[in-house]
């Protein structure tokens, strides 16, 4: 058998585990090596190399690493609370920047309980125990849930006949993970419990520095946000993936729907009602990342605005970028549009203050073809019942509006921060759920393949972090532009394009990846989405004009 790794070939005789092949490569690596990739596929580095195949190593100094890291420190997480408190349970509820917030159900978690936690996961690391994939089809593992009596289970029953499930074993523990988890115990040495609201925090390191822990959290507005929708998803019995096919499969999902879609319409109109409250405000600024809804929440907030005697008018960021020969670089030498000196911001500022004084400005439109500003006769005067709305990338950045008094700012951060679980011990990542609406908007609307989006999603999550994640706290208000039902409607689009992906290529790893969270769904046809929704900006036939 023929194995390739970083361009040299070499030869082996019979199937050999990766972490055994590559012993040498693990152990002088620079950072510790967590998984592989073999012929574009997450492997744990157990598993076996069985025919020719091209090897990359994953370290923890890389995005999916870092996840794989996140992943074995949960199921740590969830043997020490089992060996400690059985039968009490764990239950992972969101992650806030390099931590997961964590709770044990149905008792009050005390720091003393958090600590006996931590050092109960300290003691299973450093035995750097093995952790054993076995791989199930549907019927095995409907009759190993049977004989164990595990209430783990219940979410296979809605695979398909064919579909594999991963289990992991750490001696006498197991559980299922939806994603690749470490070979041992052992990699994840670099972790701390802390006490947090009414639980705790799992903090880790980044993929940037993860040989460092980071700083102590600042994203309380953040927590807010996730906790205000977790409790309502509460009420209404539907905090896991299970509970929400179920729905899906009794015909029992109009309603879920219609509460998602009239929760996101009482929380605009509660933005819009502070706005109108405060007389000094004469703007407000709405950024977020990639894929978070903004151009519908604008456009809804507007009508929520229009409804308090307020006429909102828009003003694109993207017409003051700086001309071209100005345009900042970034370290491989190609133009950097996205950082804060791409933008015109003296200019900006000019007009912005010029308008809030009951000036008349001509407008600007930005040539993109020729990297140029241009003047067409676009007039704006601001009348007094008008307020600016601008949408942007830099919005919650102060330097865009450095000019502009606080207190005439309105600040809202627009994410899909995604509280519905898989159980609860897998969650769904936010990131996830922005990728999976990218690649369907980019189908529906730009000509772009499920490949070409997931090539490119590093280079958009990079920008984000330098640019809009750093500022989220600075948000008056933070609107969470999730829906509950949201991947269940939009799997019948995204499905499909992830399967063009050819397993030839790079990309197919993610395909794969997100397949394998796809699988879980029940499908809800795109007629059944009101036409208000944001979930409209990705799948198409809404009431807006994008």
């Amino acid at each position: 058998m023929k194995i390739k790794y970083k361009g040299e070939t070499r030869e082996i005789q019979e199937p050999t585990k990766i972490s055994e092949l590559f012993k040498n490569e693990i152990e002088d690596s620079e950072f510790p090596v967590i998984g592989s990739i073999v012929n574009n596929e997450y492997k744990n580095l157990q598993d076996m190399i069985e025919g020719d195949s091209e090897v990359e190593l994953i370290d923890i100094n890389s995005k999916e690493g870092m996840k794989m890291y996140r992943r074995t420190l949960v199921y740590i997480a969830c043997k020490a609370v089992e060996e400690l408190y059985a039968p009490l349970k764990l239950y992972v509820n969101y992650q806030l920047a390099n931590a997961m917030f964590c709770n044990i159900d149905k008792v009050e978690n005390t720091e003393e309980m958090v600590q006996e936690i931590d050092k109960k996961m300290h003691e299973i690391v450093e035995e750097n125990l093995p952790i054993k994939k076995i791989t199930m089809n549907r019927k095995e593992a409907k009759e190993f849930y049977e004989k164990t009596g595990s209430v783990k289970g219940k979410l296979q029953y809605d695979l398909e006949e064919n579909q594999k499930i991963c289990m992991y074993y750490c001696g006498d523990y197991y559980n299922y993970c939806y994603g690749t988890l470490g070979n041992r115990t052992g990699i994840t040495k670099l972790f701390k419990l802390v006490k947090y609201k009414d639980g705790f925090l799992i903090k880790y390191p980044s993929s940037k520095n993860p040989l460092k822990m980071p700083k102590q959290l600042k994203e309380k507005k953040l927590s807010w946000a996730f906790e205000e929708y977790k409790d309502i998803h509460k009420i209404l019995n539907l905090g896991t993936l299970h509970r929400l096919n179920t729905k899906i499969k009794n015909g029992d999902i109009d309603e879920t729907i219609m509460l998602a879609e009239a929760l996101h319409e009482k929380k605009i109109a509660e933005i819009a009602n502070k706005v109108a409250k405060n007389k000094n405000i004469k703007m407000v600024l709405i950024a977020g990342p990639s894929s978070s809804g903004k151009t519908t929440f604008a456009q809804r907030l507007g009508l929520q605005l229009r409804l308090n005697k307020i006429t909102p008018v828009t003003i694109s960021v993207d017409n003051y970028f700086v001309e071209r020969e100005d345009n900042p670089k970034d370290e491989n030498g190609e133009y950097d549009f996205e950082c804060i000196e791409a933008v015109d911001t003296k200019l900006f500022n000019d007009h912005l203050l010029r308008l809030l004084n009951g000036e008349e400005v001509e407008m600007p439109t930005f040539n993109f073809h020729v990297g140029k500003k241009e003047y067409k006769g676009n007039k704006l005067k601001l009348e007094k019942d008008q307020i600016l709305v601008i949408e942007g990338i830099h919005c919650l950045n102060d330097k865009l509006t450095e000019q502009i008094p606080v207190e005439q700012k309105y600040k809202v951060y627009a994410s899909a921060l995604t509280v519905l679980s898989i159980d609860r011990y897998n969650r769904i990542s936010t990131t996830d759920t922005r990728l999976i609406r990218r690649i369907v908007r980019d189908y529906q609307f730009r000509g772009y393949d499920a490949q070409h989006t997931i090539h490119t999603w590093p280079t958009v999550n990079r920008g984000e972090e330098k640019n809009i994640f750093p500022f989220q706290e600075e948000a008056n208000s933070i609107f969470n532009t999730s829906l509950i039902y949201e991947i269940a409607a939009l799997k019948p689009i995204a499905e499909p394009l992830l399967r063009e992906i050819p397993n030839t290529c790079r990309e197919y790893a993610e395909a794969k990846r997100l397949l394998n969270v796809l699988k879980y769904f029940k499908s809800i046809p795109n007629e059944l989405i009101p036409k208000n929704s944001i979930l409209k900006e990705f799948t198409g036939g809404g009431n807006f004009k994008y």
